[in-house]
């Protein structure tokens, strides 16, 4: 969550363990779970693909 605040995105809810982030000027939005334990690779990749970072 620090890469994508870092970069721009910033928290526009949350619900249960997850966040929704939204960027001022990309499109789209973002939703991250609350990382209690790791990230699954393929979510990994899915918040990668949605927000245009690398974040591995």
């Amino acid at each position: 969550m620090k890469a994508l605040e870092g970069d721009g995105w910033y928290e526009v809810a949350r619900r249960g363990s997850h966040a929704r982030f939204k960027h001022k000027k990309k499109a789209g939005r973002v939703t991250v779970p609350h990382p209690k334990k790791d990230i699954p690779l393929g979510t990994l990749r899915s918040i990668e693909r949605q927000s245009g970072l690398k974040l591995r």
